[in-house]
């Protein structure tokens, strides 16, 4: 049953008497009258950009419904406008080449930090390094245990051969951990350049070291998992089915021409990927419009890191392309390139 509502109020009366206005001086500026601006919503709504947006709240206008007794207070309208219609925005210079504004660096990292732990748990330190923006390129490694991958990717991003590797952005085996046949990588590591490449360095796939390490300590495996080396095998396809998904190029690195079972566990991580639809301008840089709303398929740079100088001979190149065609025949991953070796 709805209460009736009570209002308090004194008796007329008992009310204090309003001071009276001051006259006007004669010779003074009469007061202005406040300006108040109203916008709709419609006029406010942003316009389908790519820029970066940031929320301002701005009061609702007054309306004359009373509200009803239990319903929701009137919350703020939190309109969307483009940051670059801030006024405390500082103004960039133009590109002379695409006649756009310069979209400022991102921030300088040091060294790489975790993206993912080895418990496959997303790690807040690394978001504030994500932004909101598309313009950027994603090179992932996929490799077994020892074959170089934190090392290439460290020269890849921004480290010298002349640098001292314990320097290197991404930790590379120590001597110690090399002596035990350790790893040092574990989950995911990422590192953002000033041109705007991310790195995303893994661990090894089907690591005998991290099975060495969740037997000998007895870690609890996940109730859907029996035996340990099923979950470091589901774990490692977990891997390369994500940098499937959101790299533009994965580098599969080797130490040998070739591993059988290493192309059978990129066929099932292929086959694991989600479904992502390929972005509108590769769609529309194609000019076939029957691809509309293919899968996303990466890039694959096959890296043999330990090659002797005959395999750079034409000849045995040859043969290696002729492998890797049969091999990924199948497959939807992007392997084929215009140009050779």
């Amino acid at each position: 049953m709805q209460k009736t509502p009570i209002i308090l109020a004194k008796p007329p009366t008992d009310r204090p008497p309003k001071p009276a206005a001051a006259p006007p001086t004669p010779g003074a500026p009469l007061p202005e009258k406040p300006i108040v601006l109203m916008k709709s919503r419609e006029e406010t709504r942003p316009s389908a950009t790519g820029d970066s947006v940031a929320a301002t709240p701005s009061l609702p206008p007054p309306s004359l419904k009373v509200e009803r007794e239990g319903a929701r207070p009137t919350q703020p309208v939190y309109q969307i406008q483009n940051r670059s219609m801030a006024p405390t925005t500082p103004s960039t210079g133009l590109d002379p080449v695409i006649g756009q504004t310069k979209l400022h660096p991102p921030e300088r990292m040091k060294h790489s930090i975790k993206l993912v732990d080895d418990q496959m748990n997303w790690c807040d330190s690394a978001m504030e390094y994500l932004l909101d923006q598309t313009d950027v390129l994603v090179v992932g490694i996929i490799g077994l245990q020892g074959t170089g991958k934190s090392t290439i990717m460290s020269l890849l991003s921004v480290n010298t051969p002349e640098e001292d590797a314990r320097s290197y952005v991404f930790r590379t085996q120590s001597q110690e951990i090399k002596e035990r046949s350790g790893s040092q990588t574990s989950g995911i590591d990422l590192f953002v350049t000033q041109e705007r490449i991310i790195f995303l360095d893994t661990q090894p796939i089907l690591s005998p070291a991290l099975l060495d390490h969740l037997i000998n300590n007895d870690r609890k495996l996940p109730p859907e998992y029996n035996l340990p080396h099923t979950y470091i095998e589901m774990q490692s396809l977990q891997l390369a089915a994500f940098l499937f998904t959101v790299c533009h190029a994965v580098i599969i690195v080797q130490d040998w021409f070739t591993d059988l079972n290493l192309y059978r566990f990129l066929q099932t991580a292929e086959m694991l990927k989600p479904s992502t639809p390929s972005p509108s301008h590769e769609l529309s840089a194609g000019g076939s419009g029957s691809d509309e709303g293919a899968e996303y398929y990466p890039n694959i740079v096959f890296l043999q890191n330990k090659a002797r100088r005959e395999d750079f001979c034409p000849r045995n190149v040859k043969k290696m392309h002729t492998v890797i065609n049969r091999l990924m025949n199948h497959s939807h991953l992007k392997y084929k390139v215009a140009g050779r070796l």
